[in-house]
């Protein structure tokens, strides 16, 4: 049992700890029942009691001998166990001073007979005793086995009391907690609700009905009527599988709001098990996603726009470098190679451009179509591309385009394009964080590594390691030109 500390000397402070027993739920407890029980039979006596003292009166928790669910505190015996974890035994009453008045020894029941164990909390605070009574004198002192058993009752009393106090913190803990979701769950802009395993919805906020001017739907079948038509089919029966399988749920749709417009919707859920074994329950969402579907949609729109603006400034640029060349024929070859680069960036471009189709961000869809127009007569191909693919970003477009075209620009002067039956393979490996890519020519004319650095390889240069982040190499080989290059997929996507 721990012992009384001073601070609870204050009985405000006393009284502050007793209060939060809470103890009108733990009168007649079953286990302080028989603690009493067998306190009566431990010390012979007619009547035991569990007692806590309030401010005005002295509480029963259980009681063995007696009708009495309370007294009055100035008389209660107990108040002289406060601040003490020692047994008090008063053997005859009318024979000691401080109780010889009392109006309990006085009048009935007529006390002669007490022994209480204080009671002690953990913190310190004096409660109450667990007390024995009698009517009649007890001529022998309790003996030294009684004691120390009464004294374990009263450490049980007070695990009782604790546990009881414990749980109910813990209880106001939770519902404090539950109050706290409530009330953020209600404050969520989207519509949020709960069902259970059955796929019964058991839980809306309020959003719903501020939403939907409906009450909310208790099954999916209710749930029908709120989606638009030409949505119905493909949204339920995606959450007629996911719910089957247990997996999350996601799906955009039109909405029926309480003014009778349809708004574009996301809704996820995702099924939720307490502990293993347990059934699934779900818990989602619905969160207006109009504004911002009708924004992407007037960005593909201008992007569109664009595109094809973009498309017709390649082609006005293309024409007027070729009348330019026809007006200046010396500066024809110089002519000729500006329109394969800009043909280039006019293919990588149409590439990107906001379209649909599965080769969008593709690189090997970029790679080929870049190397379309070096097909033979047959429209076989003759840069092959093989191995891994990966997704690329509009942003590294342009400059694999301009790396690709120079290249397939110099084969085509002085390699293994410029010769009929020379072909080049570029093939591409997935080497984890980066994409090894080696271009091999093979049947082309003998090729020599070149005096100085010229303006192509200073653009191969800073398209690779600077723009792409990447690392190249070229070898002047017997059978053809070798240029392998490592690029970091980091650097592709972004």
């Amino acid at each position: 049992m721990p012992e009384p500390v001073s601070e609870f000397a204050d009985e405000a402070r006393r009284l502050g700890v007793v209060a939060s027993f809470e103890a009108e739920a733990l009168e007649d407890d079953p286990e302080l029942q028989a603690i009493v029980e067998f306190a009566a039979k431990l010390c012979n006596s007619p009547v035991s009691m569990v007692t806590l003292l309030e401010q005005e009166k002295q509480r029963f928790l259980a009681k063995r001998g007696i009708d009495a669910r309370e007294t009055r505190r100035d008389v209660a015996f107990c108040n002289h166990t406060l601040g003490s974890s020692d047994l008090l035994e008063v053997p005859d009453a009318p024979e000691d001073p401080r109780f010889a008045d009392n109006p309990l020894v006085v009048d009935p029941p007529e006390v002669r007979y007490y022994a209480g164990q204080p009671l002690v909390s953990e913190e310190g605070a004096s409660l109450g005793t667990l007390c024995v009574i009698d009517t009649k004198a007890h001529k022998e002192p309790l003996s030294e086995f009684q004691r120390d058993g009464l004294a374990v009752l009263a450490k049980a009393a007070v695990r009782r009391l604790e546990t009881r106090r414990s749980t109910l913190h813990a209880k106001r803990i939770i519902a404090e907690r539950e109050e706290r979701l409530l009330r953020m769950i209600e404050g969520v802009p989207q519509i949020a609700w709960s069902a259970d395993n059955e796929g019964n919805f058991d839980y809306f906020n309020k959003r719903w009905v501020e939403v939907a001017g409906a009450p909310p739907p208790r099954t999916a079948d209710e749930w029908r009527k709120f989606v638009h038509p030409d949505d119905v089919e493909e949204t339920f029966t995606r959450w007629d599988a996911t719910f089957a399988a247990g997996e999350e749920f996601e799906a955009e749709y039109r909405f029926k709001c309480a003014d009778g417009s349809w708004r574009w919707m996301l809704s996820l859920a995702v099924p939720v098990s307490e502990r293993e074994g347990d059934p699934l329950r779900w818990f989602g969402t619905v969160t207006d996603i109009d504004e911002t579907r009708n924004a992407l949609e007037e960005r593909d729109l201008l992007a569109k726009e664009l595109a094809h603006r973009i498309k017709n400034i390649f082609a006005v640029v293309i024409g007027l470098a070729s009348l330019q060349a026809r007006k200046s024929p010396e500066n024809a070859p110089f002519v000729k190679e500006l329109t394969q680069a800009l043909r280039a960036l006019g293919r990588a471009h149409e590439f990107v451009r906001p379209q649909e189709g599965p080769q969008q961000e593709s690189l090997s869809g970029l790679l080929q179509a870049l190397f379309a127009p070096y097909a033979d007569a047959e429209g076989e191909p003759r840069v092959k591309v093989s191995g891994a693919d990966f997704a690329i970003s509009a942003r590294v477009a342009t400059p694999l385009a301009l790396v690709f075209h120079e290249l397939a620009t110099n084969s085509a002067k002085y390699g293994a394009l410029s010769v009929d039956g020379g072909h080049v393979d570029l093939a591409i490996a997935d080497n984890g964080d980066a994409l090894a890519l080696a271009w091999r020519e093979h049947g082309g004319p003998p090729v020599r590594d070149p005096d100085g650095t010229g303006f192509g390889s200073r653009l191969v240069e800073m398209s690779v390691t600077g723009q792409l982040q990447g690392s190249w190499d070229r070898q002047f080989a017997k059978d053809g030109l070798v240029v392998d290059f490592s690029l970091p997929k980091a650097a592709l996507t972004t």
